[in-house]
């Protein structure tokens, strides 16, 4: 009877919980001082209209805490102005507003209702959350957004595990806040991958994702989506990684002795440490050949620039020289010819 009881709750809490949903459309927003902020909330329910949308926040190391909430049209303003509650009922959309932003206001701020059960039970359903960040930088989405660098199965790993790994690298954006997943380029379902943690790099941010396929999948196309406040556009960035049969597989350990960029040099020897693949690179031999190669071809080219630099500067100089002794041989003569005319 238990095992029944047991049985009928799981799928009325299933059922309930297809009624509504709730979706916070925006990961982060970031604004200066003093100015607003609105975070919106879109509710798929049937009975928005009547439904009471809660709001909270959540500050870093504390719990969570009520502001307010808001069941008509007409919006609800909280203590001294601060918060602000609204509903749209055309677009099921709740809107909180923050007024006069400080510091202090930074956290991660959550929409919530409550939704009934085949009125057994009452469950409060919340959105994924938006942190808001108040900041006194310059808020250039461009400058601030993802810069994507992708990294190819490594041959070696190929070889050994007949399995191949595709490394998303994402760099030099900020607010922190972000999602990456993937999917087949014209899938719909969401990936298993892996994240590697979002580190701190001048400022901004960096942050990894890699996707482990089979050697029978690597004819497929792959993409790595990323969500971000910054993204171009405003929608979600996805980097198209090209499927192996038709593209050219790289070791990721070619890329990583990049000059003046140790900082990638690091991250992927700290990638190394927890993903055979790229540890598989950088202990293989052909692959540290062509390594080698690419570095002296660098090497050479750099030399070969500044050498046609030196002489360029070189023969400047000469032309400057030569031009100096004719000027000056034709001021002597001058002054020859007049201090002659005088004499006589």
């Amino acid at each position: 009877m238990q095992l029944l009881e047991a049985v009928i709750f799981i799928s009325l809490w299933a059922f309930g919980l297809g009624q509504s949903k709730l979706e916070q459309p925006k990961i982060s927003i970031s604004m200066a001082r003093d100015k607003s902020a609105l975070i919106p909330c879109k509710v798929f329910s049937s009975t928005f209209g009547i439904d009471y949308i809660h709001w909270y926040r959540q500050k870093p190391g504390q719990s969570i805490e009520h502001l307010l909430y808001v069941v008509s049209t007409t919006p609800v303003r909280g203590k001294n102005n601060k918060f602000e509650a609204s509903k749209n009922p055309p677009t099921s959309t709740s809107i909180l507003k923050i007024n006069f932003l400080e510091k202090e206001d930074e956290a991660v701020y959550f929409c919530a209702c409550w939704t009934d059960i085949h009125s057994f039970y009452t469950v409060k359903l919340f959105g994924d959350g938006t942190k808001l960040v108040v900041t006194d930088r310059s808020l250039n989405s461009e400058l601030f957004s993802p810069k994507p660098t992708i990294f190819q199965p490594a041959i070696a790993e190929i070889n050994l595990h007949k399995a191949g790994t595709y490394l998303c690298l994402l760099e030099q954006f900020f607010p922190d806040v972000i999602k990456v997943y993937w999917k087949e380029k014209n899938g719909n379902a969401i990936l298993e991958s892996q994240q590697g943690n979002t580190m701190v790099t001048n400022d901004t941010y960096m942050k990894f994702s890699w996707l482990t396929v089979t050697e029978k999948s690597m004819d497929k196309e792959y993409k790595c989506i990323v969500k971000h406040e910054n993204n171009p556009r405003g929608g979600d960035q996805e980097i198209l990684f090209p499927s192996i049969k038709k593209g050219m597989c790289v070791c990721v350990c070619i890329y990583i002795y990049v000059p003046q960029r140790e900082d990638i040099y690091i991250f992927l020897k700290q990638v190394a440490a927890i993903n055979p693949a790229v540890k598989a690179c950088l202990e293989d031999k052909e692959e540290q050949a062509k390594l080698i190669k690419l570095l002296l071809l660098d090497t050479l080219q750099l030399q070969l620039t500044n050498t046609s630099a030196y002489y360029t500067y070189l023969v400047l100089l000469l032309k400057s020289l030569v031009y100096f002794a004719i000027i000056s041989s034709c001021l002597l003569r001058k002054t020859a010819v007049c201090g002659h005319g005088k004499s006589s």
